[in-house]
């Protein structure tokens, strides 16, 4: 229902723009964009560049990864037009780098493990307790016997922040926590680790991994929309100052119509364009 009300507002808000088509703003522009940072933007911000790239070979955009952090200081320092968090921005970074935010989606962050491991249940107190180290083996927890293998992100990753703020809060992470870099990683981690845990977006289960239910919440994109999962976040694009041009183009097209569907399509529920 929700992703309904949001495609109805995005028709209408083009029905009172009077653009025919989105793609038409970038008729008359060239040039390069670089975008980079959270990994959970790839799939929609790559999307978004190859329409408009098809519509115009004379623009090139480029998409990166490297966490919410790299998003910061890359676009901070120039070195990108568009830095992607997974987070929101902290007054700190605004104030260093004059940072402008745009919230476009809504996010879930899932537990997964491996779809041969029967544990698909747990509570936010047995997480506590398997990623402090207290609880290290599968039995415990009413699956096989064997050691719990842990995964986690990087320090300045979105998606980290997000797990460690909604489930973990100040509690020390295990020292056996095996790291990884991207939304990506962690799904060919887990894919190929019977015994693993970890944390994905929500927009990145599917059947290689399977998603963990938290306190009866099960991790879906429908839930975390209506409030009932718990675990959630929104995506942002965040430049240096007002964006212009190619790069005010470019968000503009991820709130048009043809960018809510690339964000659903995604995984995600796309939002309005905030005033």
């Amino acid at each position: 229902m929700k992703k309904f009300l949001f495609a109805l507002l995005f028709v209408s808000l083009l029905a009172g723009s009077g653009i025919a088509n989105p793609l038409d703003a970038f008729k008359d522009l060239e040039g390069t964009l670089d975008i980079a940072g959270g990994t959970a933007h790839i799939p929609v911000m790559t999307q978004a560049a190859q329409d408009i790239m098809t519509f115009n070979p004379k623009i090139r955009i480029t998409v990166a990864g490297g966490g919410s952090g790299v998003g910061v200081k890359q676009v901070g320092e120039g070195l990108a037009g568009i830095g992607n968090t997974g987070r929101p921005l902290k007054e700190s970074e605004i104030e260093k780098y004059g940072l402008k935010t745009f919230p476009f989606a809504i996010d879930g962050v899932a537990l997964a493990v491996h779809p041969d491991n029967p544990v698909k249940a747990l509570t936010k107190d047995q997480v506590v307790k398997i990623y402090s180290g207290k609880i290290t083996d599968w039995k415990d927890l009413g699956g096989n016997s064997g050691t719990i293998n842990l995964y986690g992100r990087e320090d300045g990753s979105g998606t980290r922040e997000t797990f460690t703020d909604k489930l973990f809060g100040k509690g020390e992470l295990s020292p056996s926590v095996n790291v990884v870099n991207s939304n990506g990683a962690m799904k060919t981690a887990i894919a190929q680790d019977k015994r693993a845990i970890g944390y994905v977006g929500i927009g990145h289960l599917d059947n290689s991994i399977a998603g963990v239910a938290i306190d009866g919440h099960v991790p879906s994109q429908e839930n975390a929309a209506s409030g009932e999962y718990p675990v959630v976040r929104n995506l942002f694009m965040n430049t240096k100052g007002e964006p212009t041009g190619l790069t005010a183009a470019f968000i503009d097209y991820i709130f048009s119509e043809p960018g809510a569907k690339i964000i659903e399509k995604s995984g995600y529920i796309p939002l309005p364009k905030s005033k």
